[in-house]
């Protein structure tokens, strides 16, 4: 079941700014110019030929066909209009060409805009907190790269070039029919101002429900992507029944989002034809009085009426595409949200550079890899340069620390942790164990306190090198598809073969790589999902390993491992951890007998320091812990 920080509430639906909205996507249309000027022009060419066609109407009817009524049919009649039959043909052909074209451009344009688009969403949700992606469900996050983005990309290839053709031939025809009528042109605009009252009315409720319908399809994707991963907890505690219901129940609210969009959607396109319908009568039966009382040309009334649709029809064509342009301005907002999200926060000038360390121990910049590391302290009071060498010491001092501004996780916390040493954190669930090394890399900052690396404020250094000088290792461990060689370069990716085999050796990974049909070149499925979990770990190890950081953090690194391979990798691991600073964070406390010191955790607070023989003699929690008298949870 969903866990409590990602319940599947259905969102508010609240108004946004859909001025803006248009806006912020034209300028997006606005990095292709030469493609949108190119479609503008051929769908104003195209628009501008549908219109001109049914000037030449008039004359057709009124020289060719008029004349014909009760004398018969001559060819000498075609004479007259020749001229008018030519130039219809090469508009014909002129609407042809330039329809092509535009549709040609129109593809062109979107795909490219939708490229620039989905690289700039990709961009900004890389840039965003840790804190974003713990709140989110990775199912909402997708449901905007995938939905919003789709309805976003069927409005710029559908929708838009149909705006404009629309408008064009609306204008176009208006002043056309205002030249042959003016009586007919203000019946015609009374019924389009029904048309456009109730295209404003409908559309109204159908946008509410547009957007209400994406969000809804966000929760649902959400909720299905946490349940197939979930699948086997669901399965173990027997909760099919209770997933399906709350399935049932969010997909009843997608259900009535949709049906209340789509019935308005199709109520909309069906209403404005048949008004259109309404329109063309009216405009028929007027026109023919007035033909009989004033004498006006059968031409002029046919032609015009020839207008009325070219006037009318798009309106119904904008109706239409108004459901697309409401899904694509709800689709687009909630893709700009995640755009103005606020990137992570990065005020530091300090930065880790390659180095070289002469006899007297003088540290002086170098491009090459020479295996010494130092950090580059440029002084903002005076300008002047301070190099110290990378070395892996770690200060807590009074550090107080809150997710969420209200409950304090960690409370007044002070350590330190020297170069070469092995700091390990025991206590509950919720102590603030795995806190502290989420501080340590700055996935979020503290609000009292310092914590110093190689006694420099983390604050003052640029978070990618802080993190550059870390390795982890994850309780959760996650692979990328592709080869188990590709995995395990991802700690360090100049990396050689041979040195990720010897990684992978460290680790105690090499055995069971060289045992796969492809060995380092065998290609992992989905999260390496063809390996157990132990040997996923075991990669997990070595791609810390192949880092080489100076300090290591261990995120309960042995949990999934059995107690066999466990012993296994205990060289390894204590190869891995010479001359490094290691924090660990374990359950099983047969890890941790060997460190230097260890930190007993309870409600935010260390409650107990020392080593495995002192906590021992203190007979405190720790004792409880080791001796089975208190559970470790």
């Amino acid at each position: 079941m969903p866990g409590p920080g990602r319940k599947n509430q259905m969102p508010t639906v609240k108004p946004k700014n859909t001025g803006a909205t248009v806006k912020r996507l034209l300028k997006y249309l606005g990095k292709e110019k030469k493609l949108l000027i190119g479609m503008i022009i051929l769908v104003i060419l195209s628009s501008l030929a549908t219109v001109a066609i049914s000037i030449f109407i008039e004359p057709i009817v009124d020289d060719l066909l008029t004349p014909a009524i009760g004398k018969g049919f001559s060819w000498s009649l075609f004479s007259g209009v020749k001229k008018q039959i030519i130039f219809m043909a090469i508009i014909a052909v002129v609407s042809v060409i330039a329809s092509y074209g535009k549709a040609k451009c129109s593809v062109l344009l979107t795909a490219r805009t939708m490229n620039i688009f989905r690289k700039d969403i990709f961009d900004s949700v890389s840039d965003l907190p840790i804190k974003f992606y713990d709140t989110r469900p990775n199912g909402e996050i997708m449901s905007r790269f995938t939905n919003d983005v789709e309805s976003v990309r069927m409005f710029l290839s559908q929708g838009l070039p149909q705006l404009v053709s629309s408008t064009i031939t609306i204008v176009g025809s208006f002043i056309v029919m205002l030249c042959y009528s003016r009586i007919l042109t203000l019946l015609v605009l009374v019924m389009v101002a029904l048309m456009i009252f109730l295209t404003k009315v409908l559309g109204k409720k159908s946008s509410y429900y547009f957007k209400k319908q994406q969000q809804d399809l966000g929760v649902v994707n959400g909720y299905i992507e946490e349940m197939i991963e979930g699948q086997k907890v669901v399965k173990v505690f027997n909760r099919e029944e209770e997933t399906v219901e709350k399935f049932n129940e969010i997909n009843e609210n997608l259900r009535k989002a949709s049906t209340g969009a789509n019935t308005f959607a199709s109520i909309l396109m069906p209403l404005m034809n048949n008004l259109s319908h309404v329109n063309y009568a009216i405009a028929a039966a007027v026109g023919g009085i007035l033909a009989v009382k004033n004498g006006i040309k059968p031409g002029i009334i046919v032609a015009f009426l020839q207008n009325s649709k070219n006037f009318s029809q798009p309106i119904s064509n904008l109706s239409q595409q108004f459901n697309n342009a409401i899904m694509a301005i709800a689709g687009a907002e909630r893709i700009f949200e995640y755009l103005d999200e606020q990137p992570e926060a990065d005020e530091g000038y300090v930065t880790l550079v390659n180095a070289r360390k002469d006899e007297n121990g003088v540290i002086t910049e170098c491009p090459e890899h020479t295996g010494v590391w130092a950090w580059k302290h440029v002084h903002q009071a005076d300008g002047t340069v301070e190099y110290k060498e990378l070395q892996g010491k770690v200060e807590f001092e009074d550090v107080t620390f809150s997710y969420d501004g209200k409950k304090t996780v960690l409370n007044n916390i002070s350590l330190y942790a020297k170069p070469g040493q092995k700091i390990a954190f025991v206590g509950s669930t919720g102590a603030g164990k795995t806190t502290i090394t989420n501080l340590i890399n700055r996935f979020y900052d503290i609000s009292e306190g310092k914590i110093r690396y190689d006694g420099i404020n983390i604050q003052k250094i640029k978070k990618d090198d802080l993190r550059r000088s870390l390795g982890m290792v994850l309780q959760d461990t996650h692979l990328f598809t592709g080869t188990v060689r590709d995995n395990i370069r991802y700690g360090n990716l100049d990396a050689t073969d041979e040195q990720i085999e010897n990684a992978a050796k460290l680790a105690n990974a090499h055995e069971f790589i060289m045992a796969l049909p492809d060995g380092y070149d065998t290609v992992l499925g989905s999260d390496g999902g063809n390996l157990s979990q132990g040997q996923r770990q075991l990669l997990s190890i070595a791609r810390a390993a192949v880092a080489d950081p100076p300090v290591l953090i261990l995120d309960e690194a042995t949990s999934s491992i059995d107690t066999r391979t466990e012993k296994l990798i205990e060289q390894g691991m204590d190869k891995l951890m010479a001359g490094r600073t290691v924090f660990v964070i374990a359950h099983r406390l047969s890890t941790v007998r060997n460190a230097n010191a260890i930190m007993v955790l309870e409600n935010g607070e260390i409650i107990e320091r020392g080593d495995h023989d002192d906590l021992l003699s203190q007979k405190g929690r720790y004792y409880q812990l080791y001796t089975g008298q208190f559970e470790l949870s």
